[in-house]
């Protein structure tokens, strides 16, 4: 009989899965597929076909779907982020698509504000891009940006990340600046759903391009992303990309993951967001009621657009707490039988749980973890 849960295949590489209660992060292998697109993969899996058609349908169903202009499927956001570069860089120029990463003979020059600076950034400059930071410390005002502009300049950068803040440039400024100058913005959203709304916020406020992954909350195989946009830009990009000879070829996305995704897509913009959201606050409720006892821990269920974007368990660390820190408790978590993964990232130390990828049965597993190493570590255990 086949193990429907899939344990048994990891056991016999003499590997420990893991609950996942810390969302769709790469190293913990992302989000848990839809059945939907579980079923398009393996019926696409014996079929072969041109993949440049499979791409152009495909960017023309997700983009019905959604209902933008046009779209691409790439390989997860990171991907997107390179092919967001050369599109711009290059245009439909076979020239210049040939000539990537050589830059020296065409404006190559992407602005991005200084506070936008991301771990993930060097995908941008993979194409032969360089940056010109602009902004001092956390603000960035907008002729700062003017001032930046040159003949050298290609697009202006924008990213939508918990990680900005207050000081950036909105978005809808920073595109009346690009336009003005007949420069696009290209933007980095890979994390930002749900809420589904997100799929076309960032195009109607004036990114012309704009990238999300695909294996985060579409819940889409996970080392897929798409590119949506400005028909001529995702021509650019699907020009630069795999299956063609350009800089884009080591990130081929397969057949059965480019069917995934659309099956993905399709499912999520149809679903009710309203239902979900209930159904993940329940959950962190579960847990907030665990160990919101416990002295020195205050938890909460916290659900907005940008930090928690679905509803999340938060941990915070009282003064009062004498016990170890979120790091440990995390660690902690991971030492058990079963592995229980939960998010370790805040700035103040605190931890959160997130529900997307947990099935059924395991918030109960995940609540009960919580509240027993909580307790341990609060008596000093």
């Amino acid at each position: 009989m086949v193990d429907t849960t899939g344990v048994s295949v990891f056991q016999r590489m003499g590997l420990t899965p893991v609950i996942n209660a810390g969302g769709t992060n790469t190293k913990h292998s992302g989000s848990r597929m839809r059945p939907e697109v579980i079923e398009a993969i393996e019926e696409s899996s014996s079929v072969f076909l041109n993949i440049d058609e499979l791409l152009i349908r495909a960017g023309e169903m997700i983009a019905q779907a959604i209902g933008v202009e046009a779209a691409f499927v790439t390989s997860g956001a990171a991907g997107g982020l390179v092919l967001q570069s050369a599109a711009v860089l290059t245009g439909t120029d076979v020239a210049r698509i040939q000539s990537l990463p050589i830059t020296d003979w065409f404006p190559n020059e992407l602005i991005i504000q200084r506070q936008h600076r991301f771990h993930y950034d060097h995908a941008y400059l993979m194409t032969g891009a360089q940056f010109v930071e602009v902004g001092k410390g956390r603000h960035c005002y907008p002729e700062e940006v003017e001032a930046a502009i040159t003949p050298n300049t290609a697009g202006i950068i924008h990213l939508v990340s918990p990680f900005t803040g207050s000081g950036d440039i909105p978005l809808p400024v920073l595109a009346e600046i690009a336009h003005r100058h007949d420069l696009p913005v290209i933007c980095d959203a890979a994390s930002m759903l749900p809420p589904r709304e997100n799929l076309t916020r960032y195009l109607d406020e004036g990114a012309d391009i704009v990238s999300f992954s695909g294996g985060k909350g579409m819940r889409g195989p996970q080392s897929t992303g798409i590119l949506i946009g400005r028909a001529d830009l995702i021509e650019a990009a699907r020009l630069n990309a795999a299956p063609n000879q350009a800089i884009g070829r080591p990130m081929k996305v397969s057949k059965e993951e480019i069917v995934g995704l659309v099956a993905a897509i399709e499912t999520f913009v149809s679903e009710d967001q309203d239902a979900e959201t209930n159904r993940f606050r329940r959950q962190c409720e579960m847990v907030v009621d665990q160990i919101t006892e416990i002295p020195g821990i205050r938890a909460q269920v916290e659900h907005d657009d940008k930090d928690h974007p679905i509803p999340h368990a938060v941990i915070y660390f009282e003064r009062n707490w004498r016990g170890p820190d979120g790091d440990e408790i995390h660690r902690r978590l991971m030492a058990r039988s079963p592995r229980v993964y939960i998010s370790p990232l805040g700035f103040m130390g605190e931890i959160y749980m997130d529900p997307i990828n947990l099935q059924d049965g395991e918030i109960e597993i995940v609540a009960e973890a919580i509240r027993d190493e909580l307790l341990k570590a609060s008596n000093g255990g």
